[in-house]
């Protein structure tokens, strides 16, 4: 008795796993997973792109100062 109520809860439990990895593979969450995640790269790369252009900038700056470029003419 224990045995079956072992193997039917066993079973229970990984038709629900199953069912769960089933419907993550459904076009729309594979849509929303894919756009979702190309949202924070593009996020990502906007930070970074502004990150180093700031710094390009200060270096850009440490550089006209240091040897006197500062004037334009």
């Amino acid at each position: 008795m224990i045995r079956r109520l072992f193997y039917l809860s066993l079973g229970a439990l990984i038709t629900l796993w199953v069912m769960r990895r089933l419907q993550a593979l459904h076009p729309n969450h594979v849509a929303r997973r894919t756009a979702d995640n190309a949202a924070g790269m593009l996020r990502q790369v906007r930070d970074f792109t502004s990150e180093a252009l700031g710094e390009a900038a200060e270096r850009e700056s440490e550089l006209r100062a240091r040897f006197g470029l500062d004037d334009a003419g």
